[in-house]
Formats: structure tokens, C-alpha cells, sequence
């Protein structure tokens, strides 16, 4: 018997990791930007949406980003809507 080491033979490397489907970042982005900035989050939803799709992969979070644009900017129109009424009514009954 010898004293030399026994030595394994060299594992096999890992595999690839998987790429990310296209506009998972984008989506993320979309969704953190509808909060934010409503009509921008709303135009970078759908655009990841869209290559989501055309790419075959689902992405929730760029549903959820359009669905909350969506929802802000229909609430920044009302509330627009409610200033310019409400500036207009305090303008006509203010006396000089």
C-alpha cells in the first residue's frame, strides 16, 4: 500500500443558468414607475407586457403595473378635474 492521496475524478460543471425572459427587468420597472410616475409605469407596463408576449412568457408584474397605472391615472384625471371645478368656483365668487 502506498501513501499517496487518492484523488476524485473532476466533477462535471454546472449548467447554464436560465436567461431571463424578456421584459421581466422592464415589468419590475414598469410596476415601481406606476406608483411613482402613474403615465410612465403605464407606457413602460405595456411595452414589457408586449415583449413578455411576444416572447411567449407570462409577467405578472407588468400586469399589475398596468393595472396600477391604469387605476392612478384615471384618478389623477378626476382629481384634475375636481382642482380645475373647484379653482374655477373659488375664482367666480371671489370679490376685488
Amino acid at each position: 500500500m502506498t501513501n499517496a492521496p487518492q484523488y476524485n475524478a473532476p466533477q462535471q460543471p454546472g449548467g447554464a443558468l436560465p436567461a431571463d425572459y424578456p421584459g421581466k427587468t422592464l415589468g419590475l420597472v414598469g410596476l415601481i414607475l406606476a406608483i411613482v410616475v402613474p403615465l410612465v409605469g403605464l407606457i413602460i407596463s405595456l411595452v414589457a407586457q408586449k415583449q413578455s408576449k411576444d416572447a411567449g412568457y407570462p409577467n405578472q408584474l407588468a400586469k399589475i403595473g398596468v393595472i396600477i397605472g391604469i387605476i392612478l391615472v384615471v384618478l389623477g384625471i378626476i382629481g384634475g378635474i375636481f382642482y380645475a371645478v373647484a379653482l374655477g368656483s373659488v375664482m367666480s365668487t371671489a370679490g376685488y
